[in-house]
């Protein structure tokens, strides 16, 4: 599916939350029916997924941190699936740089980075270094509550 500029207008608009197909429609100038279809079309395969999202600040005891993997191969993608995988995990990213992926993680007062290691990243093997950086201040960071 190509992603024109009407998907993109209305992709722009399910970000400020959860709105109603016509307040889309009469934002963007199209018809509520357009929209309805498009949001159908995206979900369907697999373009546009529509979660709550939640603040990790405005949570008592929660905290998002960034870890940085260096692994002991090349194959990235299956250790990226295996990673995505884990408790706490937010997302896993193949990347470039010192590291070979990025993973974005949730933590809180009872699952916390200590756990996070110990009973979870101890489960995949190959793994030659971790390196964790813990978000003091985040902007625009929203993520799908998964603990």
């Amino acid at each position: 599916m190509r992603i024109d500029e009407t998907n993109l207008k209305i992709i722009r608009q399910l970000r400020d939350g959860r709105r109603s197909f016509k307040e889309i429609a009469d934002e963007i100038a199209v018809a509520e029916n357009t929209v309805r279809s498009r949001v159908n079309r995206m979900t369907e395969e697999g373009i546009l997924e529509i979660c709550g999202l939640v603040d990790p600040a405005a949570v008592e005891g929660h905290r998002v941190i960034f870890v940085g993997v260096r692994l002991a191969t090349v194959d990235l993608v299956r250790k990226g699936e295996e990673f995505s995988k884990l408790k706490g995990v937010i997302s896993a990213a193949v990347v470039t740089g010192r590291y070979d992926l990025i993973l974005e993680v949730l933590i809180n007062e009872e699952f916390g980075l200590l756990e996070f290691y110990t009973q979870e990243v101890a489960k995949i093997t190959e793994v030659q270094s971790v390196e964790t950086f813990v978000v003091y201040k985040g902007y625009n960071l929203r993520v799908p509550y998964l603990l």
